[in-house]
């Protein structure tokens, strides 16, 4: 068997590898000087990548659909074949609008995305199934989330786009970050809010979150308050600001630490379960 038995002589094979090779090329191409408009874009004037992102999307699928449908174009024995399915394309329709039903609902779903914003590349979300971690990339099908880990959460946006999820970076990426630390019923109670105001006060990557009205009123910058008296502690919070997800994350270990190491010296207890076990004589 030869290429002229299926209808296809060599001009159009010829034709057909040139046009494919020439649409995967352009593609490539598309891509890589894109992505770097994209990247002078958002250095430069810090514009949101998002949009452009999803955008070279939908254009590098276009140049493979138009590419490839043009190569094909070329083959007689195709379009003979199309001619001949025609009387039965209004059951292939039906049959392709089933099928790509999913498909269609996630190009809808990222391009509400896109439009809405209810999250960006780059945001931290968290779903309402506690999985979470940084926006990577939003595709024509799906959305990347690069967990805390460091391992991919892959969504339909068909789906992430009816989510319930929080976004820390919406609007306003600060971030109020809660000290709890318990003390026991006999220790000092003003010199532990001391102590815990004055560690979160020494990290450096503390931010002043007060608005003007407060800074007038002389609110402090940290306000330490006894939100609960426990069974075996009277429990106290922190209030402490910060600009990132990464910085909330620092300022909860080293002062829980510091703070861990001042009680010791100053003699603030941290209360901890206690046992009395009666031993019996039969």
């Amino acid at each position: 068997m030869n290429f002229k038995d299926l209808g296809i002589d060599l001009y159009q094979l010829v034709a057909v590898v040139a046009i494919c090779g020439f649409t995967i090329l352009a593609a490539l191409l598309f891509r890589y000087f894109f992505n770097r408009f994209v990247k002078k874009q958002v250095i430069m004037s810090g514009n949101d990548p998002t949009r452009y992102r999803f955008i070279s999307h939908l254009l590098t699928a276009m140049i493979y659909i138009i590419g490839f449908g043009w190569a094909f174009s070329h083959i007689d024995a195709l379009r003979t074949l199309a001619a001949s399915l025609l009387a039965g394309a209004g059951i292939a329709a039906v049959a392709i609008g089933f099928a790509s039903q999913a498909a269609i609902s996630n190009i809808i779903g990222g391009l509400f995305i896109v439009l809405f914003k209810p999250y960006r590349i780059n945001d931290r979300i968290t779903l309402a199934s506690g999985k979470g971690g940084v926006v990577e990339d939003i595709t024509l099908r799906h959305t990347v989330i690069r967990d805390f880990e460091n391992r991919r959460i892959i969504i339909p946006n068909s789906i992430i786009s009816n989510e319930t999820l929080v976004n820390a970076d919406l609007t306003d990426e600060r971030i109020v970050k809660w000290v709890d630390i318990g003390i026991s019923y006999n220790s000092d109670i003003d010199l532990a809010k001391k102590i815990i105001r004055e560690e979160i006060m020494a990290h450096p990557v503390l931010i002043d979150g007060r608005n003007a009205e407060q800074i007038e009123k002389g609110d402090p910058q940290v306000p330490v308050r006894v939100i609960s008296l426990g069974e075996s502690s009277v429990n106290l919070r922190a209030w402490a600001w910060v600009a990132s997800q990464q910085d909330s994350a620092a300022l909860g270990w080293d002062t829980l630490e510091s703070i861990k190491k001042r009680f010791d010296k100053e003699g603030i207890e941290i209360p901890f379960p206690h046992r009395t076990i009666y031993m019996r004589k039969e």
